[in-house]
């Protein structure tokens, strides 16, 4: 019995050391953390501070240029629309022009942000370069849809535009999400408008079928 309890204080001492070793393990992993968290802030912090204005300044000229542009291409779209059918729904004409410079300008810095990212060593990755292509087919399509709605009042023809820029979007943020996941989601509310669009337009082709 006194054997037994002659073991007693060097399990204290071992039972103490073990919880002394828990609480440094705690206090290294927290530390290393912590760490790391400042050492990710201070990266964004830099790469903030090194914005590649030359080309941030040419991505969004593209986006709002693509926008004016169909806007003039249009022949006085916002007209014509007060004077169409207007579907349940239907916005006030100035929402449009508001939202649609919103969306431009978000497209215009998601596409920085994949040029960016998309650049290794001074070159741009086949990745990167494949989808900004069809990022650049993507505005055709829109920059087409304004023609077809407003222009030559071909609704059905501008909604089959609009299902092909829907695609284009979805594939889009698809493949910007590995290469840069903010800039997928900048494209978000696009794809959204996309769709809330479509179901305008297929109302009014249906309208006047």
């Amino acid at each position: 019995m006194m054997v037994a309890f002659a073991w007693l204080p060097h399990f204290g001492k071992s039972a103490g050391m073990l919880r002394i070793d828990t609480d440094l393990c705690h206090l290294m992993r927290v530390f290393s953390y912590e760490k790391q968290h400042r050492l990710k802030t201070k990266r964004s912090i830099h790469s903030m501070k090194k914005i590649n204005w030359k080309s941030l300044l040419i991505s969004l000229a593209l986006s709002l240029g693509t926008g004016v542009l169909g806007s003039v291409l249009s022949g006085g779209g916002m007209t014509q629309y007060a004077e169409r059918y207007r579907p349940p729904l239907s916005p006030p004409g100035w929402v449009f022009p508001v939202v649609w410079t919103v969306l431009y300008i978000l497209m215009g810095i998601a596409s920085y942000l994949i040029w960016e990212s998309g650049h290794t060593g001074g070159k741009l990755s086949g990745e990167a370069a494949s989808v900004l292509t069809l990022y650049l087919i993507s505005l055709g399509l829109n920059l087409l849809w304004p023609i077809l709605f407003f222009r030559s009042e071909t609704y059905l023809l501008a909604f089959a535009d609009l299902i092909l820029l829907w695609i284009s979007i979805f594939l889009i943020i698809k493949r910007f999400r590995p290469i840069h996941e903010t800039a997928a989601k900048l494209l978000l509310p696009y794809l959204i408008w996309v769709t809330f669009a479509g179901y305008l337009n297929l109302a009014i082709a249906l309208y006047y079928l």
